[in-house]
């Protein structure tokens, strides 16, 4: 993997990360890095299931895979915070 992937990959993954923690209610109290990880793997997944559901290879830019890719993020954001429990409730 080239340096442009590397630094490709690490922001893809911090805005797909970023966007699945606005999805989940509340605060979250996970560091930048976790989030950069759930939004590299959601992204990851996202792209596979979205190959394997032939969606993926669209011309543009596919809105189908994003949301996909978020939702993953999402549920992954929502997982992390509820196995570790660090979860801030703002009142």
């Amino acid at each position: 993997m080239t340096v442009a992937g590397i630094i490709s990959a690490l922001i893809i993954g911090l805005i797909i990360g970023a966007l699945g923690r606005l999805v989940v209610p509340g605060k979250q109290n996970i560091p930048i890095w976790l989030t950069i990880l759930i939004g590299i793997g959601a992204a990851l997944l996202g792209t596979v299931i979205a190959r394997a559901a032939g969606f993926a290879t669209t011309s543009g830019f596919d809105w189908r895979e994003f949301f996909l890719q978020v939702v993953l993020a999402a549920v992954g954001v929502a997982l992390v915070v509820g196995v570790s429990g660090r979860r801030s409730v703002s009142r």
